[in-house]
């Protein structure tokens, strides 16, 4: 892991390919509890490119001075990506009651 929050990065490599390429990165939140979003393509062998963009959202927890990915949740495409969009615009919006 890493001793700093901009260390983290979803990047993966095997036998010297890049298997998972972040293209980018937000951090949302940051403190003994991180929380980032992540922009990354996974490499598909047989079409020997990578595919399109998904989306991970990760939660860090801050021991020892090293941060420990505690929890993640995928976005497997740009339609739920959109669909999550869509319902977060709706809910924040919304007047509180």
């Amino acid at each position: 892991m890493s001793s700093d929050i901009e260390g983290l990065t979803v990047n993966y490599e095997e036998d010297g390919l890049l298997k998972v390429k972040e293209l980018d990165k937000i951090v949302l939140t940051k403190g003994a509890w991180s929380t980032i979003i992540f922009r990354f393509q996974d490499w598909d062998a047989k079409k020997e490119a990578y595919g399109a963009d998904k989306y991970t959202i990760r939660r860090y927890q801050k021991r020892s001075g090293e941060y420990m990915m505690r929890s993640k949740f995928n976005i497997s495409s740009r339609d739920q990506a959109q669909k999550i969009i869509d319902a977060l615009s709706q809910w924040t919006s919304q007047e509180e009651v």
